[in-house]
């Protein structure tokens, strides 16, 4: 009924595409080529400074233009020779007078109050719990130096230890970082700057070894040392000083233990050692008498500790001593006497240099200081808790001062005013006494931030007395700025320190 069947394709072209196409019509735009450009300006930096000098009269202004060939002014050759006789006078008077003897001029701003300026650490050092056992300005007065100890016990043998050393002038000081540090095998006991040479620093170990470092160097800071030899110490140094020697500009260096040796070296920077040039022993037979019976019951072995020394200012052969037994002795470097003690294998004989002994203490004298203002008077300090004023020719001391209930570790005169003293105390405070007041009060106490910490060091800047250095068990060096009133001498202070030392001891 149905079939297939091919057929052929029928198709139908658009009339409406064709329309379109034709009217199609093809457009195109271009912008110009845009131009770009970079360009950079700066300001310069620019300083404007100035001066100006104040107006000059007519008068003035002739004179100073004058011509050698121009005639003098009118009455200027009249007036001098009138005030020429005069006013050479007057020159020749000052020029005898002694009324500014001792003055220094103070051209800092005068301060009211006493201020701390810098509080130096180092912290390796606190990490260790060290103390600082000593601290020296140089002679510049810009650096400080500090050793660090132990005063307290411990394996002080075989624990390392620290010199540090800060340029307070240098710009951008870090207080938290010293400029320089030495590693040290033991403990340092004793440190002294160089009185000429700001470089050298003269220490002592509680090895009994003595060094010299040149901190001019870039390496190996050692300049000479003992060593562990025969000549040297064999206990603890306790104090280390520069000496001036008889050739001018010359220093030895003197250093005391606590086994009675008092030693005098001579640098030999060539060989890199300190000669031994001198040898003293102090033991109880040949003390001076005055002193306590219980030093003279012990046997001939026995010796006289030696804690502290101080050299004279005055006098180049008089030193003083204190002990651990309380024994406080004018010594001589010219004593001749051979020391009582056994042979032992120094190059040198061991002298006695003991001529005269004053009052002992209860107990150990931690500190003496010869006056640099007065030739016959020093202090003494020690574990009682006093500050004695002595003269050079009397047994007793001329005054008592009671500084602290604690240990007083170092008593030291002002360098600028004769009456004024201060004491480090094992409270932690420093006391300042001015002897011109009449209340035997301290006059200033500075004390540390921290509780429980000991004051066991100080020392004055000779350059500058306004600042003081100390130093603290906690591993601090403390540095103050003093008020002008305890730097600033004052008149007829240098006669009441004659009377001072006149007066006679009860």
């Amino acid at each position: 009924m149905f079939t297939d069947e091919a057929l052929d394709c029928v198709s139908v072209a658009s009339v409406w595409r064709k329309s379109q196409q034709s009217e199609r019509e093809t457009r195109a735009c271009q912008t110009r080529a845009v131009h770009s450009a970079e360009a950079e300006v700066q300001t310069g930096t620019t300083t404007v400074a100035c001066t100006q000098t104040e107006p000059l009269d007519r008068t003035t202004e002739r004179i100073l233009q004058q011509n050698p060939g121009d005639p003098e002014p009118p009455g200027l050759k009249d007036f001098l020779l009138r005030a020429e006789e005069a006013v050479s006078g007057e020159l020749v008077r000052n020029s005898r007078s002694h009324a500014f003897d001792g003055f220094q001029v103070n051209w800092d701003e005068r301060s009211e109050q006493i201020s701390r300026l810098h509080l130096l650490k180092h912290p390796v050092a606190q990490d260790k719990s060290l103390h600082v056992t000593s601290v020296s300005w140089s002679c510049t007065g810009s650096v400080v130096a500090c050793g660090y100890g132990r005063i307290d016990d411990g394996d002080w043998r075989t624990e390392s230890s620290y010199v540090c050393t800060w340029n307070l002038d240098r710009r951008g000081l870090d207080a938290k970082q010293a400029d320089v540090v030495i590693d040290v095998p033991t403990a340092v006991t004793a440190l002294c700057c160089h009185p000429c040479q700001p470089a050298l620093i003269a220490g002592g170990l509680y090895s009994g070894e003595v060094l010299v470092w040149d901190f001019s160097r870039s390496q190996d800071l050692v300049l000479a040392q003992t060593g562990m030899s025969v000549n040297s110490h064999r206990e603890p140094v306790y104090q280390v000083a520069w000496v001036p020697l008889q050739k001018k500009g010359e220093f030895g260096l003197v250093s005391a233990c606590s086994g009675g040796r008092v030693l005098l070296w001579t640098l030999d920077s060539e060989q890199s050692s300190l000669v031994l040039s001198a040898a003293y022993a102090l033991v109880p037979q040949q003390v001076p008498h005055g002193s306590d019976v219980r030093f003279k019951a012990r046997g001939s072995s026995s010796s006289v500790g030696v804690t502290s020394l101080s050299l004279s200012p005055w006098d180049g052969d008089t030193f003083l001593v204190g002990s651990e037994g309380g024994l406080l002795l004018r010594c001589s470097f010219c004593a001749q006497t051979p020391a009582a003690v056994a042979p032992d294998d120094h190059g040198l004989t061991l002298r006695a240099p003991a001529v005269f002994s004053f009052r002992p203490c209860s107990g150990p004298i931690h500190s003496v200081h010869c006056s640099p203002f007065h030739r016959n008077l020093f202090v003494s300090a020690g574990t009682d808790g006093l500050v004695y004023v002595h003269s050079l020719l009397q047994v007793n001391p001329l005054v008592s001062l009671r500084v602290s209930d604690s240990y007083v570790f170092q008593v030291q005169w002002s360098p600028s005013r004769p009456l004024v003293l201060a004491a480090a105390t094992g409270q932690g405070e420093v006391q300042i006494f001015d002897l011109s007041r009449r209340s035997q009060r301290a006059a200033a106490s500075i004390s540390q931030d921290t509780v429980g910490g000991a004051a066991t060091c100080l020392d004055f800047n000779g350059q500058n007395p306004r600042l003081l250095a100390v130093g603290h068990t906690d591993g601090t060096v403390a540095v103050w700025q003093l008020s002008a009133d305890l730097t600033e001498q004052k008149p007829r202070e240098s006669s009441q320190l004659e009377q001072i030392a006149n007066q006679v001891a009860e």
